[in-house]
This record gives structure tokens, sequence and C-alpha cells, in this order.
């Protein structure tokens, strides 16, 4: 059965997820999308960078963010899609080898129409139990026909 918007409420944390980060896709990720050499050049950034070796593009993590959240929350909601994201911060580098998980906690919950409603999250990538990157989403779910008044609301 999915989680539905009325599923929610401001305070609720779940922890998922297990990304195994190799340098394979940190380059091949880093060449299509972020070509800088601190994200492509193994042997440079290792002497030159301030990271001290390969490091992940920042939207290389956002975007294994958004492989966990599909696959371990999202797939399982009565999801409609997002209004957007605020605050998208790189806190830490992410390296070859690391295991990144998620920890996201409902901020708030809004009824936007009779149909759905939005929820506000933090999202939290966690290498360990140190943030690496940060967010917050706002996501439209669907509500449950039943919760539904007679006049559609």
């Amino acid at each position: 059965m999915p989680t539905f918007f009325e599923d929610f409420s401001a305070g609720q944390t779940e922890e998922f997820g297990a990304y195994d980060v190799t340098e394979e896709e940190i380059l091949q990720f880093a060449s299509q999308y972020d070509p800088q050499w601190f994200h492509t050049d193994p042997e440079r950034a290792r002497e030159e960078s301030i990271y001290g070796g390969l490091i992940a593009s920042g939207w290389h993590t956002t975007a294994m963010m958004m492989r966990m959240l599909v696959d371990e929350f999202l797939s399982e909601t009565a999801a409609l899609g997002a209004k957007g994201i605020d605050e998208l911060r790189w806190r830490r580098p992410v390296r070859p080898g690391d295991t990144l998980s998620l920890r996201l906690t409902v901020l708030e919950t809004e009824t936007e129409g009779p149909d759905r409603g939005l929820v506000k999250t933090r999202i939290e990538v966690l290498n360990d139990a140190e943030v690496v990157c940060s967010m917050i989403a706002l996501t439209m779910f669907a509500r449950r026909d039943d919760e539904r008044d007679d006049c559609g609301n």
C-alpha cells in the first residue's frame, strides 16, 4: 500500500539507502557533466587539489541522492513529482569508496487541493554519520480518496 499525503507529519524521520561510490562512476559522471580536473584526473587531484584526491561532483552526489530516494522511498509512495528544492548544499567531499545513505525529515505539510498535498522535507546525504549534502525538497503526494469530503476537499 503506498504512502499518501496524509501519512506524513512534521518531525517524522526516516533513514535508508546504501550507495557505494566508485572511482569509475565519479570519472564517468564528471567526464560527461562536470569535467573539472579534481573530478576527472585522479593523479592531479591527489597532487594539487585542496581535497587530497579525486572527489565526486556535487551534481553527481545529488544524482546519487535522487537514485536512493526513488529506489528506497518514492517508489513506495503516491508521489506526484516535485515543485523544487531550496538550500542545496554540498558540505563535504564524496570520494571513491564512500558508502552513502539518506536521512529524510518531514518539516511541514500543506494541502494543495482535493487530490494532493505538498510535503516539505530536509534530505541529508550521509557518509557514516557525517552530512555530505543536504537540501530542502518540496514534493507533491496524492491524497487518499477516502480522506476527501463530499465537496472534494
